[in-house]
Parts: structure tokens; sequence; C-alpha cells
């Protein structure tokens, strides 16, 4: 089971910026586009989810411990402003998720010789298909 927990508004910047691409004077004139700074090392975030989150290799978290999360996909700065931190959810929820620990198992014997069985009917078949050398 997940642990559940929300993250501080007060936590989280959001600016808005101009977005980029096409979009004729509107991309010229309004800033749609949502800029969420979101600092790892908040209170608010358990240890280990902490570490979790420094750990992964992901291009949006900086040097310094800041997640950074750019929305542009909507034209209202509401709408870019709630995926972004609907993005953030998702990537502390797929963070604080335990995985679970592979153990490794043993083919059975039925599936060894199944395989073998397999392994040899191939081996026939390509060697009926053989030229032979007198």
């Amino acid at each position: 089971m997940r642990p559940h927990f929300t993250i501080p508004p007060d936590e989280v910047q959001i600016t808005a910026i101009r977005a980029q691409g096409a979009g004729g004077q509107n991309i010229n004139k309004v800033s749609t586009a949502a800029h969420l700074r979101f600092d790892i090392a908040a209170p608010s975030l358990p240890e280990t989810i902490r570490e979790r989150l420094l750990k992964l290799s992901d291009h949006r978290i900086s040097k310094d411990g800041v997640l950074i999360i750019k929305a542009q996909g909507f034209r209202s700065l509401e709408k870019n402003r709630a995926e972004a931190l609907r993005r953030l959810e998702l990537l502390v929820a797929s963070v604080a998720a335990e995985q679970e620990v592979r153990r490794p198992t043993k083919p059975t014997r039925s599936s060894i010789k199944r395989r073998l069985e397999s392994k040899g009917r191939h081996s026939a078949l390509k060697a009926g298909r053989r030229t032979l050398s007198e």
C-alpha cells in the first residue's frame, strides 16, 4: 500500500511564462505556460522519499535538488498549472511506492524437458536441410 501524503502549496512555486511553439498572437502576448519549482529538501517529504527522488537520474532535477516541471500543453494558465501539479504528484507517488524484491526461481523439470525437446526438434529440422557430401 502506498503512503499517502500531500505536498503543501507553500512549498511549490509556480510562475507563468510564455509558452513555446506555434500559436500566433496568443503565444506572443499571453503567458500561459506554468513553470513549477519544488525543492526536494522540503520538510514535508519523508526522508526515504527525499533520498529516492535525489537518486533519480531525471533531467528535471537540478544539481541543487530542485525539481523543475514546465507545462505548456494547454492554452489556459489554470489548466497548465493543474497539469504541472499532477506531474509532480505522479513523480512523488512513483518514488513512494516500494519496489518488491524479486525472488529468483528455478525452472521446473518439465519446462527444462520441454525446452530440450524443442531444441532437439529444431536441430533435427536444420540437420535435415544439410546437403550430404559424399
